[in-house]
């Protein structure tokens, strides 16, 4: 009996320890479950960024080509307007000279009303060339803000990649980990119900002991009764009798004896 006592007591203890290391390998393997989510959803959210951000570099590259092109067809038609304006002020010198040298009043009013074209070509080829410039220089301004946007992005997605491996690195170990106390959840599962069974086929028999002795001391101690019950009635009969032998005997009425019947008297003979 001492010796199944003490088994139950050692398979409880056992039990409770490989109940304890089983959560250990439960909570490790969800703590390195977690991990690997987690790497992998910052690898995904990393490759989704990156991914949009790739295409930000796209259009803004799109867009920078288009502004270069405009810029460079506004620089070409200013230089255009430049070499016009510098062309019509020689010819605007070159009439002045006709004016001043005219022989007559009809080559003069010619050559002045020439000046005065030339000078209003002029004014128009220097307002075309300041509203190109203004166009040119919002254009630049344009193309300097897109450039730093798409170097800050190209940057950042440099930045972004680099921390792939080490996130890839993190995933795969932590993949691994938790690999290993999969095994580590399973062999101490096993352990678990092993000694679960264990401790339920030795409680089996101990509690089937402790019934039999239950009933064993219940058989005894009614037995016990019955054997005590039955000397009280033996004592009680045996006081009775030592009371009886105590009382003094009762005189018994003395019994009448029969009267003697006289002898009758003899007759005389007559």
């Amino acid at each position: 009996m001492g010796s199944l006592e003490r088994l139950v007591i050692q398979l409880r203890q056992k039990k409770q320890e490989a109940t304890k290391l089983k959560k250990k390998a439960e909570k490790q393997l969800k703590e390195n479950r977690s991990i690997e989510r987690r790497s992998s959803s910052g690898l995904n959210s990393i490759d989704r960024k990156i991914e949009s951000e790739r295409e930000d570099v796209s259009d803004t590259s799109d867009i920078l080509t288009r502004k270069t092109s405009q810029l460079e067809s506004i620089e070409r038609l200013v230089a255009a307007a430049e070499e016009r304006l510098t062309r019509e002020k020689e010819a605007i010198e070159q009439t002045e000279q006709e004016i001043q040298f005219s022989e007559n009043p009809e080559e003069k009013q010619n050559a002045e009303a020439k000046l005065r074209s030339l000078n209003n070509s002029v004014q128009e080829l220097i307002s075309e060339i300041k509203s190109r410039q203004k166009t040119a220089k919002k254009i630049l301004d344009d193309v300097t803000q897109y450039s730093n946007f798409k170097s800050k992005i190209t940057s950042k997605i440099q930045k972004q990649s680099k921390s792939k491996p080490s996130l890839r690195e993190t995933m795969a170990k932590s993949h691994k980990t938790a690999e290993k106390f999969v095994k580590e959840l399973e062999r101490r599962t096993r352990a678990e119900d092993s000694t679960k069974k264990a401790l339920e086929k030795v409680s089996g028999k101990f509690q089937e002991l402790l019934t039999k002795r239950r009933k064993a001391a219940k058989k005894a101690a009614a037995k016990k009764a019955a054997a005590k019950k039955a000397a009280a009635k033996r004592a009680v009969a045996a006081k009775k009798r030592t009371a009886a032998k105590k009382r003094p005997a009762k005189k018994k009425a003395a019994k009448k004896r029969p009267a003697k019947k006289k002898a009758a008297k003899k007759r005389p003979r007559r």
